[in-house]
């Protein structure tokens, strides 16, 4: 549990009428859930950071990891900060349903990335900050910023707990939303206290994960973690490509098997406005500016979309039942995969890895590659763990 420290005093004390109208308007601007904390320094979160960076469980991943001290500092932010109003924002109801763009190969695109959560959550973010700067405060919007750790203000705010997954999960409501902050040198009333621990000894989502990403409840090696994976940059890991499954943009699993995202029913919910399937083959033959007019909205490094096509690769060669269904599945499919063979050495590598898990080995002498440094060295670490059934 998060012991904050003291804060700086007031001879007036908490502003009860300014913290009412700051809820308020949090409320009519359309935020789903608020609360209240002090700003005071996030200790024990400081140190989770850095033993878990130091272990190298971060697995290169920046943000909040960048720079620890900072993220965990909201005077870092915004000087003399005293209060954090924290903010959930729904983003996405469990059950809902993308139709398929295409009988063939789709890859899977998570719910967070089928919506622009955090557009609506920082406007509304900013109808708070602009009441208590109208009162001569100080006030900075912070959402899916690496300078704070959204989670433990969320947790210290009273909004829900840190569940077994990582995720704050809200009583009643699951963990299908976006989280951000507003941090101010007005002295709010906080919320009463946290949420207490409802996870209990579910294990759903430590069971579920496709890689074991959860090594323990609450700890994430992002080394494992396919939602992060699919935005490093370079090479995939090649013991984790199997189980990407046909992801080609984050990973939802450890919130589909959560039992509290269950019982959402028939609350307010958001429809998606992007897909959330897409189809391979249209992925892998569209030009990079088609490609970010379509995906662009997601983190992708470098604005290099043969991240892009690298996922969609692995996706491709998970997609063997998928590939079947169509009457010209596998023309079309080993077009694909001969167009990306004598491509750079990243698609190459990755395309060869394709076409090996569906046992179009063949493509790689008609192709003339089978030579090729990035494409021999798939062939000499093709095991028997990636020779499973597609």
């Amino acid at each position: 549990m998060e012991v904050p420290t003291s804060v700086s005093s007031s001879p007036t004390g908490p502003d009860a009428v300014l913290t009412r109208r700051v809820t308020d308007a949090a409320a009519v601007a359309g935020i789903d859930h608020v609360g209240v904390t002090d700003a005071a320094v996030f200790h024990a979160t400081r140190e989770i950071l850095e033993k878990r960076k130091a272990d190298g469980l971060h697995g290169g991943m920046a943000f909040t990891y960048r720079n620890p001290a900072r993220s965990t500092d909201p005077s870092r932010s915004v000087p003399g900060a005293r209060s954090i109003v924290a903010a959930a924002w729904r983003y996405a109801a469990t059950g809902e349903a993308v139709a398929p763009v295409s009988d063939g190969p789709v890859g899977v695109v998570a719910r967070y990335a089928r919506v622009d959560a955090y557009r609506p959550l920082r406007t509304a973010l900013e109808v708070v900050a602009d009441l208590l700067r109208s009162e001569g405060h100080r006030a900075l919007v912070l959402a899916d910023d690496n300078a704070l750790v959204d989670r433990a203000v969320a947790v210290r705010a009273g909004l829900g707990w840190s569940g077994h997954n990582a995720n704050v999960l809200l009583p009643g409501e699951g963990s299908w939303f976006v989280l951000g902050s507003v941090v101010t040198d007005a002295w709010l009333v906080p919320n009463a206290g946290e949420v207490a621990d409802g996870c209990g000894t579910c294990r759903r989502c430590i069971d579920g994960c496709p890689t074991g990403a959860i090594v323990a409840p609450g700890v994430l090696d992002a080394r494992r973690c396919l939602a992060w994976l699919v935005q490093m940059p370079g090479e995939f890991p090649r013991a984790w490509r199997t189980a990407l499954g046909t992801r080609i943009y984050g990973c939802d699993e450890c919130q589909e098997v959560c039992p509290p995202n269950g019982r959402v029913g028939g609350r307010r919910t958001v429809s998606a406005t992007r897909p959330g399937l897409i189809d391979l083959w249209w992925l892998l033959t569209a030009d990079e500016t088609e490609l970010l007019d379509a995906v662009g909205h997601w983190y992708i490094p470098d604005r290099d979309v043969d991240v892009v096509r690298r996922n969609a690769l692995l996706a491709l060669g998970n997609a063997a039942t998928a590939i079947d269904r169509v009457p010209d599945g596998w023309e079309r499919t080993d077009a694909v995969l001969r167009t990306h063979l004598r491509a750079d050495d990243l698609l190459a590598s990755h395309a060869t890895w394709a076409a090996l898990r569906l046992g179009r080995v063949h493509l790689l002498t008609e192709a003339g590659v089978a030579d090729r440094p990035s494409v021999a060295s798939e062939l000499a670490c093709w095991e028997d763990v990636d020779r499973d059934t597609p």
